[in-house]
């Protein structure tokens, strides 16, 4: 008969059980843990660096905005958006006179000019920021930092538009015309870039009052002899294109149709990563 030393017995097997299956399991899962791809390690490498202060930010994301402006999307709009321009060119004067005169329009139109000045879309877009981030709120930060870069790039290239293009504001009734250039119209396309990057955000219920606001400001600039309906018809085609570009890599939400051999449907891709 063999005598069991239980004292010896005992912690030996408390050490297998408790110490030696650690590594063991270690070990085991570390096998079966799929190794890190180049993705993860660029995303743990970005989600471990510090938050970008504001200017550096807005440099890098307009950066990427410019990138984006070049897709099948853009050209999509692109080429509506210039054959609504090409169709409604020759009647440039004749709707500017039928909406110039009016003493209702006259009142009704006035704000417009306020309301879609780059001063004021910028500010609001600024502040918008800022609050998110004083706040700590993620999405409102991400929403305003979207605002900020939609109006500085639709400011912008519609300057240079305008610049290239050089055609002449229309006349007034006493045959005078405002200084500057008139092609695309700048408020048209910084209002319809805010209205844009609304509807990327929040979705249709939101777009549809901010869309008719920027109709609204388009339509007065038409009423202040400011611009032809061509030159609003582009500005806000520029406006579009820009805010869906602006918004294309941080969007709350995507929508591609899902075609197959015997369903169809529609893929919805949601983002709720805060931009800096």
């Amino acid at each position: 008969m063999i005598a069991v030393n239980y004292r010896v017995l005992l912690p030996a097997a408390a050490f297998v059980l408790c110490g030696a299956t650690t590594p063991l399991r270690a070990q085991t899962d570390a096998a079966h843990s799929s190794p890190p791809t180049p993705q993860k390690v660029a995303a743990a490498e970005e989600s471990a660096k510090p938050p970008r202060r504001f200017f550096s930010a807005l440099v890098h994301n307009l950066g990427d905005d410019v990138k984006h402006i070049p897709r099948r999307n853009s050209l999509y709009w692109l080429a509506a958006g210039s054959a609504a321009t090409a169709a409604i060119h020759p009647a440039d004067d004749y709707i500017n006179e039928h909406l110039a005169g009016s003493g209702f329009a006259e009142s009704f139109f006035k704000p417009g000019k306020f309301i879609g000045s780059f001063p004021v879309i910028f500010g609001a877009s600024l502040t918008t920021y800022f609050v998110g981030r004083r706040r700590h709120i993620g999405w409102l930060q991400h929403f305003g930092m979207d605002l900020v870069e939609a109006t500085l790039l639709s400011e912008g290239i519609t300057q240079g538009i305008k610049a290239a293009v050089r055609r002449d504001r229309p006349l007034h009734a006493d045959g005078t015309r405002n200084s500057g250039f008139s092609f695309p119209s700048g408020h048209a396309s910084v209002t319809f870039a805010a209205a844009t990057v609304f509807q990327q955000h929040f979705g249709w219920k939101a777009a549809v009052p901010t869309y008719l606001v920027a109709s609204y400001v388009a339509m007065s600039r038409l009423h202040d002899e400011r611009h032809f309906a061509s030159d609003v018809m582009a500005g806000a085609t520029e406006g579009i294109i820009i805010g869906r570009s602006v918004t294309w890599h941080g969007r709350n939400f995507y929508a591609s149709p899902m075609l197959g051999p015997k369903a169809a449907g529609v893929i919805v891709a949601l983002n709720t990563a805060p931009r800096h």
